[in-house]
């Protein structure tokens, strides 16, 4: 592809993509496809020949635009996918074509410094000092893994990476966590048997009285707590912990806290609702997701750590052929030594030109406004006589159900379920289903800067029509 042809095609795919945004609230939200016939769309034997960018181009806009969920629109509250800032795309797109391996110091000098300098904000906002550290990966799965790995070698006196485990050891959360938990347990030898997934109270918060029962049973059966995985905004119902509490109970235990803030951790930004993660800044380690409520592109998320050094401790093995015989001063600094990956996409550029072109002022405008349009859902809910909210909402997230007098749990799940792929098929909303407590619930999160007022009470109006007329 000469210059000349990159050029016709960059254009083309920059102005289609700002009329996909301009006009984006007016695309139906999901698509009406069958899997079977998008399989049978993309069957084809692997070229042989390449084509014109302009045919390959006229193919995308024949088969995936048209096919894919609309993340982009405001009324898309399903799952914790927001709309990515135009500058973030931008940034991608440089980041691709620079493609920059961050994995190393000399392929990547300047990708280096910048993925320094945003995890320097990142940390800056949690409040932690300038002793904190830590990677962006490809999101929360990754970084909790990465932030249990840390926490078992703390806890091995940095052994268990050369040596294994020997004793048993636990895990101690909450049963609103996120899953990729019980994986990250599996992933660092523990076995999800040793995963205990506790109670919450009526905000959804880990019971600490639970948790202290908990420690006191397995340390009696000669169990040793490793962890505490605490909850900074739970998927469900952006539910936080007590941190501090859950501070001072790992102290007495001399393990690790780590906090889960992957799609909470947008609250640090919040200027109207200060103050909903108080106490994140003394965890050992932080998950934080700027591709969630930092409105960055897929993908980035982060594991930010207290102690940098412990990244280096866990994971700084250094081979000879990726040793730099030039770097006496330890001046190049090599994210593989400090880290799990070692091919690392340039994932900080998007997250540094979102801050740059909006800045946090503006970014934590957009999350008190989906704030505000969750509590507008919880006050609709809540004055209606067939709905309840689950709890209020500290973040955007909000679980509303329909409970007429005289509706089964069995029917009011099934309802549940055939009213949200109802509100599906129409096209103008997106929401999800979930359980709590053994009841069934509407699961919607806006977190989506192109999102008002007017689509959340649209959204209500329509899950009150469907469920009465299913009830």
């Amino acid at each position: 592809m000469d210059p000349n042809e990159f050029r016709s095609l960059g254009h083309r795919a920059v102005d289609y993509l700002a009329d996909y945004f301009a006009r984006v609230e007016s695309e139906p939200l999901m698509p009406k496809v069958d899997p079977a016939d998008l399989a049978r769309l993309f069957d084809e034997p692997l070229p042989d020949k390449g084509q014109p960018a302009d045919a390959v181009f006229d193919e995308l806009e024949r088969k995936l635009f048209p096919n894919s969920a609309q993340i982009n629109h405001p009324g898309y509250f399903g799952y914790i996918t927001p709309t990515p800032t135009p500058a973030g795309v931008i940034g991608d797109m440089i980041a691709s074509a620079l493609n920059q391996n961050v994995g190393v110091w000399p392929s990547a000098p300047a990708a280096v410094a910048m993925e320094r300098q945003t995890v320097r904000w990142l940390t800056d906002l949690i409040g932690y000092d300038r002793n904190a550290g830590g990677n962006l990966t490809s999101g929360g799965m990754t970084a909790n893994f990465i932030a249990l790995k840390l926490a078992r070698d703390w806890m091995s006196g940095d052994i268990a990476q050369h040596e294994g485990l020997s004793g048993q050891w636990t895990v101690y959360t909450s049963e609103e966590r996120h899953v990729s938990i019980d994986k990250s347990v599996d992933a660092i030898g523990l076995g999800r048997k040793s995963l205990r997934a506790l109670p919450t109270d009526d905000r959804f918060r880990l019971r600490i009285d639970a948790l202290e029962t908990a420690i006191e049973k397995d340390k009696r059966a000669g169990i040793r707590p490793m962890a505490i995985a605490a909850m900074g905004g739970t998927t469900n119902n952006g539910a936080v912990d007590d941190l501090r509490t859950l501070r001072a109970i790992a102290d007495r235990e001399r393990c690790w806290l780590h906090v889960d803030a992957a799609y909470g951790g947008g609250m640090l930004l919040s200027q109207k609702y200060p103050g909903v993660l108080d106490g994140l800044e003394l965890a050992d380690s932080v998950t934080l997701d700027p591709h969630k409520w930092f409105y960055a592109p897929l993908d980035a998320g982060a594991v930010l750590v207290r102690d940098e050094t412990q990244l280096t401790r866990s994971f700084g093995i250094r081979p000879p052929y990726l040793t730099d015989r030039m770097d006496s001063g330890g001046e190049r600094y090599d994210y593989f030594v400090h880290g799990f990956e070692q091919s690392r996409r340039f994932r900080s550029l998007k997250v540094w030109m979102g801050f740059k072109r909006y800045g946090a002022k503006q970014i934590g405008q957009w999350v008190d406004n989906n704030v505000d349009q969750a509590r507008r859902l919880y006050e609709l809910a809540t004055h209606h006589p067939d709905f309840e909210p689950a709890t209020f909402p500290q973040m955007s997230a909000i679980c509303i159900r329909y409970c007429p007098p005289g509706l089964s749990e069995p029917d009011a799940a099934k309802l549940h379920a055939r009213v949200a792929r109802e509100i599906e098929q129409e096209g103008k909303y997106w929401i999800s289903t979930t359980v709590l407590k053994g009841h069934a619930w509407f699961r919607i999160n806006p977190v989506n800067f192109r999102t008002r007022t007017e689509h959340v009470e649209g959204l209500f109006a329509a899950l009150v029509e469907k469920c009465r007329s299913h009830a």
